[in-house]
Order: C-alpha cells, then structure tokens, then sequence
C-alpha cells in the first residue's frame, strides 16, 4: 500500500473543533510536525478535510 507523508504547515488555532480533532487523529499535533502514513480511503478523507492546513507528500 502507498504511504504519504503529511506535514502540518498552518495553525489549528482559530479553526473548528472537528479539524482540530481530525488533525489530531492524524497525529499531527504541533506545527511542521511531520507522519508518515498509509494511504487508506479513511486516511485520505480525512486528509482531503484538513488539506489546507497541510502538504502532501507521496513516498517512494
């Protein structure tokens, strides 16, 4: 299975509850904080939810 590398680049702060909770489900919890993860369908989701606070990477 893929893996993407996802990199929080902008604040949570001032952002709704739900994004928080989806960043932090991502394991994303400070900014520039960086995780691998799989690809999954519920993982892009939730990416695609948060895609403005991120940057997206595909690893090889």
């Amino acid at each position: 299975m893929k893996k993407v590398k996802i990199t929080l680049v902008k604040s949570p702060i001032d952002r709704p509850e739900r994004q928080k909770l989806t960043l932090k489900a991502l394991g994303l919890n400070k900014t520039n904080s960086s995780k691998e993860v799989e690809a999954t369908p519920q993982v892009l989701g939730m990416i695609n939810k948060v895609n403005h606070l991120l940057k997206v990477e595909e690893v090889a």
